[in-house]
């Protein structure tokens, strides 16, 4: 990345920072009208010119002005942003948003709901794929003759439960002896050990029955927790975005990408190294090329339970969405560690 002279950083930040807001080319008149530039428009035109054979501009159209391109975005995002205060208001929103503290998954999506409601861009969270996250409680409980609800929460607060069909002869003895058996099992194991699960011998048929139902549930239960989870919410602001109106091809292969939660996935949370944002194409899959994605992990105590995202085209508020989404993970982070730390 060439560096550029005070000057040029100048014009650059102020296309951008334009183009975020009106979404239509910025010609030279514009910016020497709106900003304090110390040059005429002819000089202007010049530079411009100079950041377009540089790639840091595109020109849509001939006779049209310049748009940032991919690389003008890293250089502004990596050396001339001034990122902003996160609104008090907008802090207690995110911090209000969970309803129920006690699930992971209640948690996320309330607070990914939130976000993309304050943002219009689309709320994405997901949870770390990892087979050492540990089973912090597995208990069972008799709902009647033949019911059961199972429950498994996590050492990152995840939480699932399942109804299980118990054997006609079973007793609250039984089911007490089920429970010791699940202790002694489940807890404070991996997903990878949970996964592997075989039945346990309780000492009588219906234990037994019981025992084999429980181990297939949280081995089966533990091989799909074990590969991650996703939630999203908003994608209905991504399609009034106008680059989107404009082009209803690239609409169609959004959506599809935006329903697949393997594509969507990968983009949130591609690795350990991972920038924090992520620009066009800078992201993996051809269709998210439009796209910029602002992200950060949130963990439980001293361990990462998932990330935090904000997607939204590649003219997108970062000044904003930086310091919002990092304040998101934190709280997110404080109240995990709270309850599951």
């Amino acid at each position: 990345m060439a560096d550029l002279d005070a000057r040029k950083q100048s014009i650059l930040q102020a296309i951008v920072i334009e183009y975020v807001d009106t979404a239509e080319p910025i010609g030279s008149e514009a910016l020497v009208q709106k900003y304090q530039l110390g040059v005429k428009s002819a000089t202007v035109r010049n530079e411009m010119a100079e950041l377009s054979d540089l790639g840091y501009l595109a020109q849509p159209h001939t006779s049209a002005g310049r748009i940032p391109s991919d690389l003008g975005y890293r250089y502004y995002v990596d050396r001339l942003i001034v990122q902003q205060d996160v609104d008090e208001q907008v802090k207690q929103r995110v911090l209000d948003s969970p309803s129920q503290g006690d699930a992971l998954q209640v948690m996320l999506r309330d607070t990914v709901k939130a976000l993309s409601r304050v943002t219009h861009l689309l709320g994405v969270a997901t949870t770390i794929k990892a087979t050492n996250l540990t089973a912090k409680t597995a208990i069972v409980s008799a709902l009647g003759p033949n019911q059961a609800l199972f429950v498994l929460v996590l050492s990152n607060g995840h939480v699932e439960n399942q109804m299980i069909e118990c054997p006609a002869d079973l007793t609250l003895a039984d089911v007490g002896r089920a429970n010791e058996l699940l202790g002694s099992m489940v807890t404070g194991n991996n997903l990878g050990m949970i996964g592997r699960l075989k039945a346990a011998k309780g000492g009588n048929p219906a234990t037994d029955i019981l025992m084999g139902t429980l181990c297939t549930t949280v081995a089966n239960m533990a091989k799909t927790l074990s590969r991650g989870t996703l939630i999203s919410e908003g994608e209905e602001f991504m399609f009034a975005q106008p680059e989107f109106r404009r082009d209803l091809g690239a609409l169609t292969d959004l959506l599809h990408d935006l329903t697949s939660s393997d594509i969507l996935y990968q983009a949130v949370h591609p690795g350990d190294d991972a920038q924090v944002v992520t620009i066009g194409r800078e992201n993996r899959h051809d269709s998210m090329h439009q796209l910029s994605i602002v992200r950060q992990s949130f963990s439980v105590g001293e361990n990462e339970a998932g990330v935090v995202a904000l997607i939204g085209p590649t003219r997108m508020h970062y000044q904003s969405s930086i310091p919002l989404v990092n304040f998101t993970a934190q709280a997110l982070t404080q109240s995990l560690s709270r309850f599951f730390g």
